[in-house]
């Protein structure tokens, strides 16, 4: 049951890494567009606020890397506060921009917490 905690407490790290690239640094690609909708003129007006989320996502990862790297009670600890913040956040996305975010970030982050939980 472990295995499967780490892994998709990975695979949650992994998805907000990719978003962190997304908004931080494609922001204002045809890729970043695509991915988030938005036209080349919203996209260069918006850059330096999808750079800020891209930062927040960054602690997120960095939060669920550090629980998988800490183990014990420390890594539980963190894994399931950073996977709750990942769950309020994507359902926080899904109320406000689009629901797709919520099958994005917090069905895995809840997936993951259900096994963090359950590896205990």
């Amino acid at each position: 049951m472990q295995l499967a905690a780490d892994v998709l407490t990975a695979l949650v790290a992994a998805i907000h890494l990719y978003i962190v690239v997304l908004e931080m640094f494609l922001w204002n690609t045809p890729r970043g567009r695509a991915t988030f909708g938005t036209t080349p003129e919203f996209a260069a007006e918006s850059k330096v606020l999808a750079a800020n989320q891209g930062l927040y996502n960054g602690f997120l990862a960095a939060g669920l890397i550090f629980a998988l790297i800490a183990r014990g009670t420390t890594g539980f600890a963190f894994a399931v506060f950073f996977l709750i913040c990942v769950i309020v956040a994507g359902l926080y996305g899904a109320a406000t921009v689009s629901r797709r975010i919520l099958v994005v970030q917090s069905v895995p982050a809840a997936i993951a917490l259900l096994l963090v939980l359950l590896a205990r």
